[in-house]
């Protein structure tokens, strides 16, 4: 016959072993509230730390509780609370999820010269599990080509998401938010197509320098506007917008620069 203080002790470690094993795969996850969907808190940290092109990632590091703070806030939305917001909160909130994971494996690995440089000669920064999302550690991978890209088929998120080098678009100094998700992608996406380091018409020799990430990705750019030149057209002045609808002007791609964006 089993003894009642026998019986409690195995129940007791039975319950131990099953919550380390469960542990190993999986962050528990804090009983939800309804998320700021301003995303305050992000937006103090981006307004203090970036400041142009530059993002001050020594600062960040030196004091990291409101990005960790913030990381939390949204590890603790539930899944079934994410499928109940709208199609912007829930990109807002992905795009911020990807932004803010990227300035946390940027510290994590402070001082670094590029992103490129994290994970060793094997391994991919955009590969590592980085950040927690619906009670698992997830990649940047995993957020943006399994979640936002063929989610929202909005091809500007390629300029609203940010990869800590000079050669990405510029982090944007606000957290992305619902209310005026539209105009903050319109805004990314104008601002990185008027950089004439990165692109630029040449007209006399009929070539369209454009930035590889029109190459890397021109599938979403070709199938939100059927052709690269169409995407690209409407953010060129009325001249350079004729030349590259009419000419049919050869596309050259320009340089990355994958160094730091680090202030």
């Amino acid at each position: 016959m089993i003894t009642k203080p026998i019986l409690a002790l195995s129940l007791a470690l039975l319950t131990l072993f099953t919550g380390c094993s469960k542990a190993e795969n999986s962050y528990a996850i804090s009983p939800s509230s309804p998320l700021d969907h301003s995303h305050t808190t992000f937006t103090e940290l981006l307004k203090t730390h970036v400041k142009g092109a530059k993002v001050d990632y020594a600062a960040i590091k030196k004091s990291p509780a409101k990005l960790n703070t913030y990381l939390d806030t949204l590890a603790n939305v539930s899944k079934s609370d994410y499928d109940k917001w709208s199609k912007d909160q829930q990109m807002a909130f992905l795009i911020n999820l990807y932004n803010a994971a990227t300035i946390k494996l940027i510290i994590d690995n402070y001082p670094v010269s590029s992103i490129k440089d994290i994970g060793g000669l094997l391994g991919s920064p955009w590969k590592q599990d980085v950040v927690r999302l619906w009670g698992k550690m997830v990649t940047l991978n995993h957020i943006e080509h399994d979640l936002l890209r063929p989610t929202f088929n909005d091809p500007r998120v390629h300029f609203a998401v940010n990869c800590a080098s000079i050669g990405c678009p510029n982090l944007l100094d606000e957290a992305f938010q619902a209310t005026k998700l539209d105009a903050q992608l319109e805004k990314q996406t104008r601002a990185f197509l008027a950089d004439t380091t990165r692109n630029r018409l040449d007209a006399q020799h009929n070539t369209l320098h454009l930035s590889p990430i029109f190459d890397w990705f021109k599938e979403d750019f070709v199938k939100k506007s059927s052709s690269v030149e169409k995407f690209v057209a409407p953010y060129f002045n009325d001249q350079d917008r004729a030349v590259i609808l009419s000419n049919n002007p050869k596309i050259k791609h320009t340089d990355y620069n994958w160094n730091l964006n680090g202030k």
